[in-house]
């Protein structure tokens, strides 16, 4: 690559530059400091880690040189995971159990696009061969994916494992090709670098160690994921955060000379439909299970339910009530940040002071640094005054909104909730509880609820609660702005074809194509040859 190339979109105009602030690692739950991991990344430093990353794109381009690397990556983490997990612990007081349980995720994920990339469907190769006697005549034509080149990944606050440095946005970018280079997250600096130097000893141990630093790389600060965006090296972006945030680089990756894909997670309500008939069936079992997903991670999972339609009746008034014991006796809990934390109390006082919003569990600031879980109510006819438009937004922390509607005779959809959900905006998950006899009605009102939650969600839930993501081939984390940024899954191996692009080469000598597209097929990969699949 040429080095005429401008060192980032910002064109420093001088080598001289303020010593960057000093990176430290803080504990929550006392917010002072515990250790300092270096300095936030100058402008320089991100051009340096971007060019080091474009250096590695030929090494990555061995498929059998990426998938040693994914195996190797989740064994390095596992090796190390007892620092990892307490210097995770540390950062972002989660606790030991959910990030083991994390990690082994992270790594599961890593083996899984190991799996996907040598079994080689990712690809999607398809050859129609030349057809001299059609009308018109048709050539040779063979399709691949290729790389899209250096990918940025902006890590999430509340998965310092999964979503941040070694998460499924790294994995599934190196896992098409792509090396990356990682703004971490503020709130668990520490535990980056210590996954990043795993993921680089593996990029050792599979033979790639002079290309280590580019195959992975982390920068740190705010202005460093600015220069990032920008830098005209970063062909793809991966975000997960705040809509504010997530918008703010969107837009970057979109106003550049040369605009980006930018894939990035923003925000989501995930509300809930309760039927009467599920009330009256079960009400006891809806109320605990709510309480345990809003409360899951203290209320920190971006797949919370934040907006739950409970009928109104004694059927509802029984789920409120075991509601209101399950989340009062759930523990007070600390938040990723002391920042979060203020965001999170001023959200309930902002809620709780609308008119005719009640709090029978008030979310509120608990002993020290924690804060203690509840929930509000409405009437869910005042969801349609724009003075309660806060009800309808997300609000990070261990909070939901309980809306009470008209069941009416259950012959239609209740109109009150019908109405609320037209006023929503796209979520990662919509979910709706049922009674048994309407699972079996097709054409009843619960299968038109049904049919109205779909368009808001990339995952819909019938009898069940949306926190807690398998990472199976047939998940899709996503979901219609803005809970995503794009149609495509950050959840499962379909998340690699976010960093691929499709090439079609016409009439190409055997010799020159990849290697995939020649007719022996020496790879032994699945395509489609002349609308037939062949399993390789």
């Amino acid at each position: 690559m040429s080095n005429n190339i401008p060192r980032a979109a910002s064109e420093l105009s001088q080598e001289e530059e303020t010593v960057a602030a000093e990176v430290w690692s803080v504990d929550p739950r006392t917010g002072e400091r515990r250790e300092s991991v270096g300095h936030e990344a100058t402008a320089a430093d991100v051009d340096a880690a971007v060019r080091a990353a474009e250096a590695a794109r030929p090494a990555l381009a061995d498929r059998e040189t990426r998938i040693a690397l994914l195996r190797a990556a989740a064994e390095e983490l596992e090796a190390a995971g007892e620092e990892i997990i307490a210097t995770a612990d540390a950062e972002t007081a989660l606790g030991t159990a959910r990030l083991t349980g994390e990690l082994g995720r992270t790594t599961g994920q890593l083996r899984a696009f190991a799996d996907e990339i040598a079994e080689g469907g990712y690809l999607d190769l398809t050859i129609d061969h030349a057809d001299p006697s059609a009308t018109p005549p048709r050539p040779d034509l063979r399709r691949t994916r290729v790389p899209l080149g250096v990918v940025a990944v902006y890590a999430a606050s509340n998965f310092p494992l999964a979503f941040s440095v070694p998460g499924g946005d790294t994995a599934s970018a190196l896992a098409a090709g792509c090396p990356v280079v990682v703004k971490a997250h503020p709130d668990h600096p520490a535990v980056s670098e210590l996954c990043a130097a795993a993921v680089r000893r593996a990029a050792e141990r599979v033979g790639l160690a002079e290309l280590a630093d580019g195959v992975l790389s982390v920068v740190h600060g705010f202005d460093a994921g600015v220069e990032l965006i920008r830098h005209p090296l970063v062909a793809a972006a991966g975000f997960t955060g705040s809509i504010r945030g997530g918008r703010a680089l969107f837009d970057a990756a979109g106003s550049r000379p040369v605009p980006i894909p930018f894939h990035g997670e923003l925000g989501s309500l995930n509300p809930v439909v309760v039927t009467a008939a599920a009330a009256e069936e079960r009400a006891d079992a809806i109320g605990a299970g709510l309480a345990g997903s809003m409360t899951m991670g203290v209320g920190q999972f971006c797949t919370k339910p934040g907006l739950v339609f409970v009928p109104e009746g004694p059927a509802g008034d029984a789920l409120l009530k075991t509601l209101a014991e399950r989340v009062g006796e759930a523990p007070a809990g600390v938040l990723l940040d002391g920042r979060m934390r203020e965001a999170f109390l001023e959200g309930v006082r902002e809620r709780a002071a609308l008119e005719d919003v009640t709090a029978p569990v008030t979310p509120a600031e608990g002993d020290g640094r924690t804060v203690a879980a509840g929930f509000l109510t409405v009437p869910a006819a005042r969801l349609a005054d724009p003075a309660h438009g806060a009800l309808l937004e997300e609000c990070f922390g261990p909070v939901t909104v309980i809306a009470r509607y008209e069941a009416g005779n259950g012959d239609g959809e209740p109109t009150e909730v019908t109405g609320a959900l037209e006023r929503l905006g796209g979520n990662l998950t919509a979910s709706l509880h049922i009674g048994a006899a309407e699972a079996e009605d097709p054409t009843g009102p619960a299968a038109r609820l049904l049919a109205a939650l779909t368009p808001l969600a990339g995952r819909v839930l019938v009898n069940g609660w949306p926190t807690g993501v398998a990472v199976v081939p047939a998940q899709h984390h996503g979901g219609p702005y803005p809970a995503a940024t794009s149609h495509s899954t950050s959840v499962g191996v379909a998340a690699v074809d976010r960093w691929l692009r499709p090439v079609a080469y016409q009439d190409t000598p055997p010799a020159l194509l990849p290697p995939e597209l020649r007719d022996e097929n020496p790879l032994g990969l699945p395509r489609r040859v002349n609308g037939r699949r062949e399993l390789g």
